[in-house]
């Protein structure tokens, strides 16, 4: 499916413009508010997700930001998730953080240290890297996310088999749109999101509970139990074995009587 990415904020009129244009997505940036130039807003996302469009929110506040590793990763991932429950992402869906550079293999670790500190802080949602082939390839491989969107740039003619969403151009304008923007494809599980998918679901109602032991074995093993209550002066032993009476008769269904 084709889809776009923008730095300026989508209004209604642009959204249904590029819903008629055949674009299906929408990537924008989840961002603080001192950069709300280019930050997602809910009302923004709603004008989206009223035309049929979905969102991908990505992370990213300067380009070479993963280079600062953990550290890096755990400041951008406490406001990653603070951006995303603002604007009522619903839990499960994806928040891609941006390697927006040439990354070199050296840069490679401090990139996973990044993204697996900021995972530790978006509690309830799934982490995605957007990056050159090079970079996909090689987070996929380290395991340190679960999601990939990788951009042309940099990637020297190759396309990874690994992404979920491809970025094939940049800074263009559609017929119509008076935006510049980047073109997408997507080939599935892009941990997308729309504004009417955040009702949480209401939790089912617990299974009946049936007994693990047969009753007849529950019988004998408390008979053995009251003999060593009786044989006992000690108040603690015989607390303990009433205790394990009643677990048994949970276990076979027994209900206790007196």
């Amino acid at each position: 499916m084709k889809g776009i990415d923008c730095a300026i904020p989508v209004k209604a009129d642009t959204a249904k413009a590029l819903a008629a244009a055949g674009m299906k997505f929408v990537c924008r940036y989840l961002v603080p508010e001192r950069l709300a130039w280019k930050r997602l807003t809910r009302s923004e996302a709603e004008a989206i997700s009223a035309v049929g469009m979905k969102v991908v929110s990505v992370f990213e506040t300067t380009a070479s930001r993963p280079a600062g590793g953990a550290a890096a990763g755990k400041v951008d991932g406490v406001e990653a998730y603070k951006e995303a429950k603002l604007i009522k992402q619903p839990p499960g869906t994806v928040i891609y953080f941006a390697v927006d550079y040439d990354a070199q293999p050296k840069d490679y670790d401090n990139i996973e240290s990044y993204l697996r500190a900021a995972a530790a802080e978006v509690h309830g949602y799934k982490v995605g890297v957007y990056g050159s082939y090079a970079v996909i390839e090689a987070m996929y491989k380290r395991k340190a996310c679960t999601h990939f969107w990788q951009t042309y740039a940099w990637s020297r003619g190759k396309q990874s088999a690994y992404a979920n969403i491809y970025q094939y151009k940049n800074d263009t304008r559609l017929a119509g749109i008076n935006l510049t923007l980047d073109l997408n494809e997507s080939f599935g599980n892009e941990g997308w999101w729309d504004t009417k998918s955040t009702e949480v679901p209401k939790p089912s109602q617990p299974e009946e509970v049936k007994p693990k032991m047969k009753q007849e074995d529950a019988e004998k093993i408390i008979r053995f139990l009251s003999a060593a209550w009786y044989a006992t002066d000690s108040q603690e032993a015989k607390a303990e074995y009433n205790r394990l009476a009643d677990e048994v008769r949970k276990a076979a269904g027994i209900i206790k009587v007196g």
